[in-house]
């Protein structure tokens, strides 16, 4: 047993010894290796890879590798091991491994074996490896533009190899991916091109007059293919060539109706590119020739305008309206809208015959002719004469004795004397030649006559003829005359032929004429002469007394023509500056007025200067408010019949109000879009009210509008079936409170209807209508009602407008005892015979005193001015009463102008 043990503790001893000396060697790598990483994995490819050997091998243990230490703490990585056994290794990263942040990282690496035993005691460690890895790029990022935006300013006409350099970045970390690669200009349709390197470029020549600034966005790629996500903006402005010339105006220019006068170029100033000059003369024009007659002027008639201006009476339109009592017209070609006077057109084959009734036959050796006239070059190589207005022989003979005509351009004005007149040699042919005859623009020509001068006004400005031809006075003859309106009466036979030629019309005229009128016995004053002509519109200076006075500035009597002269450059500008707009109408025409500036300059010691390019601007005249004529009043009325046959007869509208209102935007709403009208009362003038009567015509001899002669004085009011008048609502509202209607006879009418409508501008603004209806109560209605003493007078009660709704009489009980029925009755009974035996005696008393008063010439009531005449072609028996100054008949059946 003894020797068993020893033996067993020799060999343990043996097998320590041997062990001590098992792990001879340590363990081998390479000396370096090289890694690849993608960002955002966690995997290491080495090259080579990660093995460690031991020649220690297989002895357990001392032959196997138990881990690899990474020297550097700041590595995030780790290698572990895949296999102790065969050596095999593992390089991981601890976290996501971002390439933006470090791109590559080198460390040291050990292998180490297991030791001589499981504990791992008096394990080797291989020598130190060195470890280089490389970070991997993945393209998460898109190229961002190193600006907001980008600006450059080219001038025009020129091509440029580069413009400006656009750049963007990419924080991708590899060449690859961080690089820009590609621009591009997404904006289509634009004369530029990028390149790869972001310069951009213009394809063609660029104008600063059709294209002042552009902006095109701009995208890039990186070479990886990703865009950016946000293009940027790049505004490129065009400068011009230095070009002589205005700058800082605008095309155009609103104008608010009632605002005054207008800067129309505050901002102007001329451009003369270093030029040094002498002089500088502008001239502005407004050109109106498609407003009216050349401008902006109150579109009352004819007439009116006479009587505004303080125009002498005895003025005969021969152009008026066609009517019943003016149908020479009927036959012309009218131009004619409720914002203009009517205009006639005159094509080369139109005229009208005068009614001898008209006007005078022959004229004295004072008188006015007057007209509009719109007039151009005559068509064809040799031009005719093309009569305005001709006096000529009406049959065997055709002798001119007084014309108006134009010819070659020229206004030529015939005046024959006769024998009964003068004897001798005198003038008898005016020829002026100005280029206002064929500019096919509005004029207002007046030719006044105090034989043997004769003056000619165009708009206003006096002219003087170049030639007068003198001849001998025509023979005495017992022919009546002709005076005719577009042509000339040829009233002459034939004088090869013993037939008579058939009468006709010759030397006709082409273009358009209104307003033409004549007075026999009186010429016409400058004054009144520039009124008739006188526009609402114009041009004007701002700050008149604030101009430079070495700038010399001069109007056309129009005002549409500005001239302006200086030699200072700055003070001209300024000068330019102060040119202003002004309408003084109250509801101007809409629309645009077109402006043109032309200018000339001169220079200092230079034969050839500059050259100003004209301009052209508008100015666009708002829509005004328009106003709404409101008529207010008694509508029911109710009178005694003896009241009627009074010699005043009864007022009819005593309680009339005439109001006119405009809506207005509240400037206090935020949303302009929606603003409430707010209603604003105004004052204008009206220029005609008319009384119609409905139902059955008046009776004449039996019943009357009348107007006292007093209610017209200080007024510019006539009262008349045919006329009209400009004034203010209140005196119309006065002189219409006046007409009384009388009736003598009233016991055929049981009631009377009336309708009053009042009308401004022509009737472009009219009101409502007011109807009016009078009850006429007879005796036994009458006496019944004045018995009833205790209610109200049933002739006097009124029922009001519905806007003036409200009881002027307080209602009152009927007694409902069965006595005071009886008392009452019994008593009413009574007061109606007394007051019918009264009422039989008075009204015979009245008849008697009216047919007295009469017969008296000066009477204080105006009868026979309104008149009212019977036409059968009226329709719906109504007959207008208009209370004004002069307009012409407007037929209720017919529209009005």
């Amino acid at each position: 047993m003894l020797r068993t043990v020893g033996l067993l503790a020799v060999v343990a001893l043996g097998l320590s010894v041997a062990h001590t000396k098992v792990n001879k060697h340590k363990p081998w790598i390479e000396t370096s290796y090289h890694g690849v990483i993608t960002e955002n994995t966690d995997i290491v490819l080495l090259d080579p890879p990660l093995v460690a050997l031991d020649k220690d091998a297989p002895i357990p243990y001392a032959g196997e590798i138990c881990a690899f230490n990474i020297h550097g703490l700041e590595a995030p990585f780790e290698a572990v091991v895949l296999n102790g056994t065969s050596g095999e290794g593992q390089l991981r990263a601890r976290g996501l491994v971002d390439c933006e942040l470090q791109k590559e990282y080198t460390f040291i690496i050990q292998a180490h074996d297991c030791g001589s035993g499981p504990g791992g005691t008096e394990g080797k460690k291989s020598h130190k490896a060195v470890v280089h890895i490389q970070v991997n790029d993945v393209n998460e990022f898109a190229p961002v533009f190193r600006e907001p935006q980008y600006r450059a300013a080219v001038t025009e006409g020129k091509i440029y190899d580069s413009i400006l350099q656009v750049e963007a970045t990419d924080q991708d970390c590899s060449p690859q991916y961080s690089q820009i690669c590609n621009y591009q200009i997404i904006t289509t349709n634009t004369p530029f091109a990028i390149d790869r390197n972001g310069n951009i470029r213009n394809t063609e020549k660029l104008s600063y007059d059709r294209q002042q600034q552009y902006e095109i966005q701009v995208t890039a790629w990186d070479c990886g293919q990703k865009r950016a996500l946000h293009s940027v903006p790049v505004c490129i402005d065009v400068k011009p060539v230095c070009k002589p010339g205005w700058q800082g105006w605008n095309k155009r220019v609103d104008y608010e109706p009632g605002t005054g006068s207008k800067q129309l170029f505050p901002k102007m100033h001329l451009e003369t590119c270093g030029g040094l000059l002498s002089s500088v003369r502008t001239t502005v024009e407004l050109q109106t020739s498609h407003i009216g007659k050349g401008c902006d002027r109150e579109t009352y008639s004819e007439k009116s305008l006479q009587k505004l201006c303080g125009a002498s009476s005895g003025s005969t339109d021969l152009l008026p309206a066609p009517s019943t009592a003016t149908n020479w017209t009927a036959s012309l070609v009218t131009d004619s809208g409720r914002d203009s006077d009517l205009i006639f057109r005159f094509e080369g084959h139109q005229a009208a015959k005068i009614p001898d009734w008209v006007v005078p036959q022959n004229l004295t050796d004072q008188f006015t002719i007057a007209t509009w006239m719109k007039h151009g070059p005559s068509p064809g190589l040799r031009a005719e004469k093309e009569t305005l207005l001709c006096n000529s022989d009406k049959t065997e003979m055709n002798r001119h004795h007084y014309s108006l005509y134009v010819h070659n351009c020229r206004l030529v004005f015939l005046l024959r004397r006769d024998f009964t007149q003068v004897d001798t040699f005198r003038p008898a042919e005016f020829h002026w030649k100005l280029e206002q005859i064929c500019d096919k623009e509005w004029h207002y020509y007046v030719i006044n006559v105090e034989f043997p001068v004769v003056t000619l006004y165009v708009d206003g400005v006096t002219y003087d003829p170049y030639l007068v031809t003198d001849d001998w006075p025509i023979h005495p003859s017992q022919i009546d005359v002709q005076l005719t309106v577009g042509a000339c009466w040829q009233g002459d036979n034939d004088p090869i032929s013993s037939s008579p030629m058939p009468l006709q019309f010759t030397q006709y005229f082409r273009g358009s004429l209104s307003g033409l009128t004549i007075r026999p016995g009186k010429i016409e004053s400058q004054k009144v002469i520039s009124c008739l002509q006188a526009c609402k519109e114009g041009l004007d200076i701002n700050s008149l007394e604030s101009l430079d006075k070495n700038i010399k500035f001069h109007f056309n009597p129009a005002q549409s023509i500005l001239v302006m002269e200086g030699e200072d450059l700055e003070n001209m500008n300024a000068a330019v500056r102060k040119v202003s707009y002004i309408n003084s109408r109250q509801f101007p025409t809409p629309g645009i007025r077109r402006l043109h500036i032309s200018t000339a300059v001169q220079c200092f010691g230079e034969d050839t200067c500059i050259t100003i390019p004209d301009i052209d601007a508008v100015v666009m005249v708002l829509q005004p408010s328009e106003p709404r004529i409101t008529i207010t009043g008694v509508e029911r009325l109710s009178w005694p019949a003896s009241d009627l046959r009074e010699p005043g007869g009864i007022a009819l509208f005593q309680d009339l109000h005439i109001i006119s209102t405009v809506t207005r935007a509240d400037a206090t709403a935020h949303d302009t879009a929606h603003r409430p009208g707010v209603l604003e009362e105004i004052i204008h003038n009206l220029d005609y009210c008319d009384i119609l009567v409905l139902g059955e015509e008046l009776r004449l001899g039996q019943e009357s509008l009348q107007l006292q002669r007093s209610a017209l004085l200080g007024k510019h009011l006539d009262a008349t079936n045919s006329t009209s008048g400009v004034d203010s609502m209140s005196n119309y509202e006065q002189v219409i409170r006046q007409v009384h209607y009388s009736n003598w006879q009233p016991g055929q009418v049981t009631e009377r209807r009336f309708r009053l409508t009042c009308s401004e501008l022509n009737g472009r603004y009219t009101s409502n209508e007011f109807n009016l209806e009078v009850s006429v109560l007879h005796n036994s209605e009458a006496g019944e009602h004045i018995s009833h003493m205790v209610a109200p007078p049933q002739y006097m009660q009124v029922v009001h407008h519905p806007s003036m709704i409200h009881d002027l009489f307080p209602s009152h009980s009927v007694p409902s005892a069965a006595t005071v029925v009886i008392v009452m009755c019994i008593a009413a009974l009574v007061v109606v015979v007394v007051l019918g035996i009264y009422r039989i005696h008075l009204t015979h008393q009245q008849e008697v005193k009216f047919a007295e008063m009469a017969k008296e010439t000066d009477t204080t009531w105006d009868d026979s001015a309104l008149t009212i005449t019977v036409n059968p072609m009226e329709v719906g028996g109504m007959y207008p009463l208009d209370v004004s100054d002069g307009k012409d008949a407007v037929e209720p059946s017919s529209p009005q102008c």
